[in-house]
């Protein structure tokens, strides 16, 4: 199993540029603990809308790279927008999804992949094309180097512990929006 903390660690590294859109919960809490920076998107209240704002912003901006950090239980909110991601195909996209098989902020539920859905073959099954299932660091690490050095869209499935710590970005989502939007150079 992956630390996503670790994992998140070793993407943030590697940002530069990037547009990072982060899920509700978990995938946002590492993100904004290992390195806050006005490209990073911190969805609240949004499950399932990851997928589709990075996809949103992949095709508004086909100049930058754009990163989803995605939950198993968002994701499996919005499965209709793999399909949309594999149609639109932008090169630029690049959707990690921490599958830790549970809801874990409301108790711990399983979700569907703890049983018998993979996520990796669903993204197979929706058309895309580069996905990646990964169940180690040394194997994350890898799939995103190879994400970062050839067009995507990339699909990279990580199979992760439960989180242990929950730091929260700023829960004010008209100051995320202006912020990300002001670093962008978009008027608002």
């Amino acid at each position: 199993m992956i630390d996503h903390l670790e994992a998140t660690r070793y993407l943030v590294n590697r940002l530069t540029d990037e547009l990072v859109v982060a899920s509700l919960g978990n995938a946002k809490y590492a993100l904004f603990q290992s390195g806050d920076r006005a490209l990073n998107f911190y969805l609240w209240n949004s499950m399932g809308m990851a997928c589709s704002m990075g996809l949103g912003m992949a095709m508004a901006r086909p100049e930058r790279r754009v990163i989803i950090l995605d939950g198993d239980g968002a994701l499996l909110m919005n499965l209709g927008s793999l399909a949309t991601e594999a149609m639109r195909n932008p090169p630029n996209l690049i959707h990690i999804v921490w599958d830790n098989r549970q809801y874990q902020l409301t108790g711990g539920q399983p979700t569907s992949t703890a049983y018998r859905t993979d996520l990796a073959r669903v993204a197979e099954g929706a058309g895309i094309a580069n996905v990646v299932r990964v169940e180690s660091l040394s194997a994350y690490q890898r799939a995103i180097d190879k994400a970062f050095s050839q067009p995507g869209p990339w699909f990279i499935h990580a199979l992760v512990e439960a989180a242990t710590t929950h730091v929260r970005p700023p829960k004010s989502p008209t100051f995320i929006k202006h912020r990300f939007m002001t670093e962008l150079g978009v008027s608002h």
